[in-house]
């Protein structure tokens, strides 16, 4: 029996057809939900096959000639198959910022993420249409020949592609112009392109150029005698409207509340993920640089360890995202390390050794940071200890579309409730230390969480689109008895202001009193709080008893 063979262009063709039809169902439910198909709309919105399955075809002509071939489509299978499968499920978009995330998730998160439902999406939509491309038989007719009939399905397509813009350019104009968003859903041609464009930043950042000095004259001015000892804890997907702090109605904020905190309403995020917000609100002015700035740039740390604070970074998240990469650091995901563990390693081991470490060091200020595992999903169900699951019933699967949305809420708010214990816990072991330093904590989330909002999940949409749940974020602050700010009234009229990630960096400047040209005052949430606290002090001492002059009392 002969084997008929096939011509390249003939799989590619094939490949990219099932592509369209087995693998974009997110992206049709959403482009039907903008385009309601009525009328002449239908044959608009069926133009976009046309439209896209041209571009993957072009796509597909760029990376397989002769021994790519196979490799190539069969890998693209495999990866599609993935991509539908978050796509359909949380309603994800796999940009350069979802696969920045995807390399710097470490197995216990990846192990997280599996189900059946990716397995039956890997086996159908990737692993049986690929053994098939495996066994076709190609033809092979000759370079020439070859080049031929590949520069002729090259023009064809643009052509047919041209023609459909055309067609239907009014739809397109809207489309390009208004609903950009939708074709970022488009499998696979978006995930393609943003690894090409991940692939291009991560070989910007690699240079050996030199680092970029920040702060070069930061120092700790001499007036300032106090020791100051700040812990600033970087949460973990933490939503502010689910903060009772913040007026959520159940009570997942019941130990803060007694601590006189005060909470910045209105917080927003940088991005919505670890891998672009952690690095962000380090960095000097960290929203308008590039993701490689923190491999080329100084960063916080930098000119606190300069000025001749102490720093500290305790980790029982993936890691610094290169923030600490030249500080003192120490990973607490590891029994061997961490000594409050069960299903995982908590939070709060991360305060076991810390009052040692303070002891240890006599002399100067200190500044530790704390990276939260907080509310990481999907798995909010084991972020907290068995003690702490006040909201039932739980969610107790990784696949949330097995759950429901009361379900995957309670837990989530669970886990809220565990952060609130470890942040109440870090401001004791604070307290301890009021007699010997000015103490002060500041907490902040990353980014903040999809709970099933509009059929999302989970986070890492493109900042542009993203919805508030993913990007307003909780921030807490708590100021020992003998810091230079106290909670006022001012400072609690002033937390309903907005703030963003680019005020961390210059705040905690101004919680050492660090003197330097990089200092923006108005970026600095308590520099205002501050000036007014200090006249109010003046005026006080500046008060005239019955019976004395004002040179007197000066």
């Amino acid at each position: 029996m002969i084997r008929r063979s096939w011509s390249a262009n003939s799989l590619i063709v094939i490949v990219t057809m099932f592509l369209m039809a087995s693998g974009n169902s997110t992206f049709i439910a959403n482009v039907t939900k903008a385009y309601r198909p009525a009328g002449d709309h239908v044959w608009a919105l069926l133009s976009l096959i046309v439209l896209f399955g041209g571009a993957t075809v072009l796509v597909f002509a760029a990376l397989c000639f002769r021994r790519t071939t196979k490799p190539a489509l069969i890998l693209i299978l495999l990866l599609s198959s993935l991509a539908a499968y978050f796509m359909d499920s949380y309603g994800v978009i796999i940009s350069d910022d979802m696969l920045r995330n995807v390399v710097h998730t470490n197995t216990a998160e990846a192990q997280e993420l599996f189900s059946v439902k990716l397995l039956v999406y890997l086996a159908v939509l990737g692993v049986l249409p690929a053994l098939v491309v495996s066994r076709v038989p190609l033809a092979w007719r000759g370079w020439r020949s070859e080049g031929i009939a590949r520069l002729k399905l090259f023009v064809f397509t643009l052509a047919l592609m041209t023609a459909t813009v055309l067609m239907f350019g009014s739809f397109y104009a809207s489309f390009f112009r208004e609903h950009k968003e939708l074709r970022q859903h488009a499998n696979p041609v978006y995930y393609i392109y943003s690894v090409g464009k991940y692939a291009a930043e991560t070989v910007k950042s690699s240079g050996d150029g030199p680092m970029v000095i920040v702060g070069a004259d930061a120092k700790i001015p001499a007036s300032d005698v106090h020791r100051e000892l700040v812990i600033m804890v970087v949460g973990e997907t933490a939503r502010a409207d689910r903060f009772s702090l913040n007026g959520y109605a159940r009570e997942t904020n019941p130990q803060l509340s007694k601590k006189n905190v005060v909470s910045f309403s209105d917080f927003r995020a940088c991005g919505t993920s670890t891998a672009v917000s952690v690095p962000c609100m380090f960095l000097l002015d960290g929203e308008s640089k590039g993701k490689s700035a923190i491999t080329s740039q100084e960063n916080l740390l930098d000119v606190l360890q300069r000025s001749g604070v102490q720093v500290l970074w305790l980790d029982n998240n993936s890691d610094s995202k290169g923030v600490a990469s030249r500080a003192a650091y120490q990973d607490f995901k590891s029994p061997k390390v961490n000594p409050v563990c069960d299903i995982e390693c908590r939070d709060v081991g991360m305060l076991a050794g810390l009052q040692a470490y303070i002891d240890s060091h006599p002399k100067g200020d200190i500044f530790i940071v704390l990276h939260q595992m907080g509310n990481h999903g999907p798995a909010y169900y084991k972020r907290y200890p068995a003690e702490f699951e006040k909201f039932k019933p739980v969610c107790k699967n990784s696949d949330l579309s097995q759950c429901s949305r009361e379900e995957i809420g309670n837990a989530y708010d669970n886990a809220i409730l565990y952060t609130d214990h470890f942040l109440a816990k870090a401001i004791e072991l604070l307290e301890g230390n009021d007699s010997k330093f000015e103490t002060a904590l500041f907490y902040v989330s990353d980014h903040g969480e999809s709970l099933g909002e509009n059929g999302l999940y989970l986070h890492g949409l493109p900042k542009a689109i993203a919805p508030d749940t993913q990007l307003k974020v909780p921030a807490v602050m708590w100021f020992g008895a003998n810091f230079e700010v106290a909670v006022s009234p001012a400072l609690r009229a002033r937390s309903q202001k907005r703030f963003t990630h680019n005020n961390v960096f210059h705040t905690i400047l101004g919680f050492f009193e660090i003197d330097t040209a990089v200092h923006r005052a108005d970026l600095d949430i308590l520099h205002d709080t501050r000036l007014e606290q200090n006249r109010v002090s003046v005026a006080s001492r500046r008060t005239v008893l019955p019976g004395m002059t004002t040179s007197a009392v000066d």
